[in-house]
């Protein structure tokens, strides 16, 4: 996202005028339709001050069979230039329950390149680009457990102008890790969460 840079003026409306003018820049970045989109998989279970470790609940994303109902898939489209490649620089935080892939590759601990979910229990987190085409899983882990953890790391991917996002969450089975140890994310989840979810923020764009 463009960064905005200004002296302070003491007048307020002169204030006011440059918030209006920076958030107008934000708007016209290319990564703008990504930016604070949330990956959420609510509990349709109550938030209780005490769960015992590991404790389960129920997806409230399910409408029918939980198998089959238990996800949600969004698109947006990436701004920028046809015929122009950027480097996104991205943001990544939340809560979450673990989830293994294979057949693709690691970036950092969490984030996963191509690949195939590993597991037919827990939620998978992806993204998906049109051009160049490619997609991500975002709660890689060695291993499955009856755990949830908080995520915050940045990584690197190129979009091209103009490709379609998907944004998709499946939790496979109707059910999910509660958010049993009233985890929180400074900033963006001052409160617990009831569920789990993963936040993108656009960190940088730059034309290749």
């Amino acid at each position: 996202m463009k960064q905005c840079i200004s002296s302070v003026l003491i007048q307020s409306f002169s204030i006011v005028l440059i918030a209006s003018l920076c958030s107008a820049a934000d708007k016209e970045s290319p990564g703008a339709s990504l930016d604070g989109f949330r990956w959420e998989f609510p509990s349709a279970d109550p938030m209780e001050a005490k769960l015992k470790k590991g404790a389960v609940c129920k997806s409230g994303l399910v409408t029918g069979d939980p198998r089959k109902t238990d996800n949600f898939t969004k698109e947006r489209t990436f701004g920028g230039k046809q015929g122009k490649r950027y480097k996104v620089t991205l943001r990544f935080r939340g809560v979450v329950e673990p989830m293994k892939y294979k057949n693709g590759s690691k970036d950092g601990d969490y984030f996963y390149v191509g690949g195939e979910p590993d597991n037919n229990g827990y939620n998978i987190y992806k993204l998906a680009v049109s051009s160049p085409e490619s997609y991500f899983f975002l709660n890689r882990c060695d291993r499955v457990a009856h755990d949830v953890f908080t995520v915050d790391y940045t990584t690197t991917i190129e979009i091209d102008g103009g490709a379609k996002l998907t944004l998709s969450g499946n939790g496979q089975n109707g059910l999910m890790i509660a958010n049993f140890k009233q985890l929180t994310v400074p900033e963006i989840s001052e409160e617990p969460y009831n569920g789990q979810f993963i936040q993108v923020n656009v960190v940088k764009v730059e034309e290749l």
